[in-house]
């Protein structure tokens, strides 16, 4: 496998897991995430939305770093 196409699995990866987290996000009530019992997951709801948050943040800078880097070209092929 080439640099690129790991960059490129990474890529989509990240891109569906933000997909997930986003969904995952209640806005103002339970959301999907109640239908997997997100609750049960963490002790509180408070330390579930900022483990979301950080997550989705964390995912989302590194999906917009490896568009620019893949659409720059600037790896070998």
């Amino acid at each position: 496998m080439t640099v690129t196409k790991i960059v490129e699995a990474i890529w989509a990866i990240s891109a569906l897991g933000l997909i997930v987290l986003v969904l995952l996000h209640s806005p103002k009530g339970d959301g999907i995430g109640a239908i997997g019992g997100q609750a049960q997951l963490f002790s509180s709801t408070k330390s579930a939305e900022n483990t979301l948050n950080r997550v989705t943040w964390i995912l989302a800078v590194i999906f917009l770093s490896l568009s620019v880097v893949l659409s720059a070209g600037w790896l070998p092929k």
